[in-house]
Order: structure tokens, then C-alpha cells, then sequence
């Protein structure tokens, strides 16, 4: 069965490859329905072992679109339309500004701060009430994606800013910071497009992984119903302090090796 679905995948993969990505897409879409983070930067980090660089942040922008369309949708009532609708102008102006910068930003630099933010929202003072309003909203999702055409994964940045305005509801949390997600991988298909890069050969991999993540998804949210707002906190500021310790990792080897 694998090896006859390799003859429609990308060349550049083995049956196996494609098979570790599948079950990737289960784990870390289950991951992130359940804990609300994590998954994302996950599935980032296993694409970058098989996959051709050029076609990394391309292919997990696709991938994260689908799951979090699929997640949106299982959590459709529990979204905050307000947060929402507020981020998409934000998340349309920071795709496009990424689109005109032809420099490329020091990355070890953007981690730092990424890193150090995050560690702020999940661990420090409530932001004040300005930052977390509708303004406040607009300008995380302008940033964000902004961000998000350099560094890859700003997911967790997203949702601990999503997690700081709906506090103590973690159904609302993870509906809405899907939703915002939906937004933010859209645009940057588009302009992964625009710019050159050619999809059709990794369009039925993709299709085949966002399938299987809704299985993820699915079993996540189920998971997610038996935690209390206190446990669901605890893991979420937990799964993040992680990614914020890879993240520093790799922006201190980025700046000893420069």
C-alpha cells in the first residue's frame, strides 16, 4: 500500500518518510487539541528531517492550515468571532509586509525575543487591558505572521496571547487560537505561491496528512473535555517553557556558530 501511494508523492520521499509524516500528523494534531500547543513546531521540526528545505515551511504552512480548519470546525460554537475578525486584518498587512522584505532578519535575534516574549505571557503579569482589546488583537496578528515567514513556527506566540485574553476557558483558548491560525496560514500559502514556490507535487501528501490529523484532532478534543481549566493551564505554560528552551537552544547555537 505504501509503496504504491509513493508513485502520486514527491519523488524526494521514500514510503517510510511518508509514513512517519502521517503518523506525525495524528501526534501532533492530538497534541495540540489537547494541550492547546505544541504541535506546530513539532511537526516543523520532523519536516526539516526528510523533507527538501525549500519545500519545509511551504508544505507545514499547508499542513497547519488544514489542521486548524479541521480543529475550528469540531470547535465551531466555542470560537471568539470578536478575536477573530479582529485578527485577520492584522494577519492579511503582516503577510503582505513579509511578501516586500527581501532581507532576511537575524534569525538567532527573533528567537531570542520570541522566546522571551512567551515566557512572559505564560509565566508574568496579566497584560493590561489595552494590549489584550481589539487594537491589541490587530497588531498580534499583523506581528505574528509577520514573523512567521522568518522564523516558521510562531504558533506558540499566538496562543499564549489567545490564552492571556480568554483566561480560565480552555474551549474558547483552543477554538479561537485555531481559528486565528486558519488566518495566519492562509495568506502565507499565498504568498509562498505568488513568490515561485510550486505546490502540485506535494498536494496529495498534504491532503493525506491533514486527513490524518483530523483523526489527531478528534481524539485531542476528546482528551481536552476531561481536563479542568487548572490542569489544562498547567500543561499549556508547560508545553510552551519547552518550546521556549528549544527556542533559546537554538538561538544561542545560532549566535556562538556566527
Amino acid at each position: 500500500m505504501i509503496e504504491w501511494l509513493t508513485g502520486y508523492l514527491p519523488q524526494a520521499l521514500s514510503g517510510w518518510e511518508v509514513a512517519l509524516l502521517l503518523a506525525t500528523a495524528v501526534f501532533t494534531a492530538f497534541l495540540t487539541a489537547s494541550v492547546g500547543v505544541g504541535g506546530g513546531v513539532f511537526l516543523l521540526a520532523v519536516l526539516s528531517l526528510v523533507m527538501p528545505v525549500a519545500a519545509i515551511i511551504p508544505v507545514h504552512g499547508l499542513v497547519q492550515f488544514g489542521a486548524n480548519a479541521n480543529r475550528a470546525l469540531m470547535l465551531w460554537r466555542d470560537i471568539s468571532w470578536r478575536s477573530t475578525l479582529w485578527f485577520l486584518p492584522g494577519a492579511l498587512l503582516g503577510a503582505w509586509l513579509a511578501s516586500l522584505f527581501l532581507v532576511q532578519l537575524p534569525l538567532p535575534v527573533l528567537q531570542l525575543a520570541i522566546a522571551a516574549f512567551i515566557l512572559y505571557l505564560c509565566w508574568g503579569p496579566k497584560l493590561p487591558p489595552l494590549m489584550l482589546g481589539d487594537r491589541g488583537t490587530l497588531v498580534a496578528g499583523a506581528l505574528t505572521t509577520f514573523l512567521s515567514h522568518f522564523v516558521g513556527a510562531t504558533g506558540p506566540l499566538v496562543a499564549a496571547f489567545i490564552k492571556q485574553k480568554h483566561a480560565d476557558r480552555r474551549q474558547t483558548s483552543v477554538a479561537t487560537f485555531a481559528a486565528t491560525m486558519v488566518l495566519q496560514h492562509g495568506p502565507k500559502a499565498v504568498v509562498y505561491g505568488a513568490t515561485g514556490f510550486v505546490f502540485g507535487e506535494w498536494l496529495l501528501l498534504v491532503g493525506l496528512m491533514i486527513a490524518a490529523g483530523a483523526v489527531g484532532t478528534k481524539l485531542g478534543l476528546l482528551q481536552l473535555a476531561r481536563l479542568t481549566d487548572r490542569c489544562f493551564t498547567l500543561l499549556f505554560n508547560t508545553v510552551l517553557t519547552l518550546l521556549c528552551l528549544r527556542l533559546l537552544w537554538q538561538a544561542g547555537s545560532g549566535l556562538l556558530a556566527g
